[in-house]
């Protein structure tokens, strides 16, 4: 029997990501270009190095501009949390990023603090059509327009320190990104992107705990952030804590039923602990 609430339901899907599109673009459009620098002091965060060309070789923060992180914004899509690859450290001692604390911060906290309802009306929405999506093409679809949304803060200022630190994570000076994605979670502390990828870099030093404190505070303020659950997901499994790995899988697929590699990892848990009496 033919599903007639199919077109209804795609058409819908469709005008959420056009809308979601015209905000991501308002937003980005509307940036500053550069943060302040005080006197000759070298501008934080711009570095010249080339994007690996090797796609394979970065588990996440692909940079679709090059070397113009000005240009337009990042491509959020990327697999952030691939297991068994790490990035080198940073050897050198990177610029420090811009004093939290400096004048005009309390006015980007604000600025920070006053996102768009449209994005939460927007993200609900999408969220809504990823869980019910056809086939995993759509879900792709949908998934990336969400992670654009994710990126818009409504602050310049945040948009510039985000740019910055995911170019240096995709240059793998990670060091350097620590320092803005510090920045970031200092100035916008109820901005869950901001968690997410620092998250993500304490996650490429090894240092899983603070990785798993921030994102359990990415999911306190967005619980459908999918890509911190899989984060979580895969640190739980990684340190032999199954079952609640195995409920983060869950709720994962809950979420999006198309997420990489969940389906497998939430079989492959399921029978390892089916004798733990859960």
């Amino acid at each position: 029997m033919r599903n007639e609430h199919a077109p209804h339901a795609f058409a819908a899907a469709a005008a959420t990501l056009l809308l979601a599109g015209l905000l991501i673009s308002a937003a980005f459009a509307q940036e500053a270009p550069a943060l302040p620098r005080a006197g000759n002091a070298p501008d934080a965060g711009i570095t010249t190095g080339p994007v690996p060309d090797d796609p394979k070789a970065d588990p996440g923060f692909t940079d679709p501009q090059g070397e113009d992180d000005e240009a337009k914004p990042d491509d959020p899509s990327a697999d952030q949390y691939a297991p068994g690859e790490r990035l080198p450290k940073e050897a050198a001692p990177a610029p420090q990023a811009p004093d939290p604390n400096a004048p005009g911060s309390a006015q980007e906290k604000q600025k920070a603090a006053e996102a768009p309802k449209d994005k939460e009306a927007l993200l609900a929405e999408l969220y809504a059509h990823l869980a019910k999506a056809s086939d995993a093409e759509q879900a792709a679809e949908i998934s990336k327009t969400i992670e654009g949304l994710w990126l818009h803060s409504g602050s310049d200022t945040i948009g510039v320190l985000m740019r910055r630190g995911i170019k240096a994570v995709n240059e793998q000076h990670n060091d350097l990104a620590l320092k803005m994605f510090d920045a970031v979670v200092e100035l916008a502390p109820d901005y869950a992107e901001g968690w997410s990828r620092r998250a993500f870099v304490y996650y490429l030093q090894n240092d899983t705990e603070h990785a798993a404190g921030d994102l359990r505070r990415a999911l306190a303020l967005d619980p459908n952030h999918y890509k911190a659950l899989d984060g979580l997901a895969r640190i739980l499994r990684d340190s032999g804590q199954k079952k609640s790995a195995l409920r983060a899988y869950q709720e994962l697929l809950r979420i999006n039923p198309y997420a990489d590699g969940a389906k497998q990892a939430e079989r492959e848990l399921s029978v390892e602990v089916e004798g733990q009496g859960i």
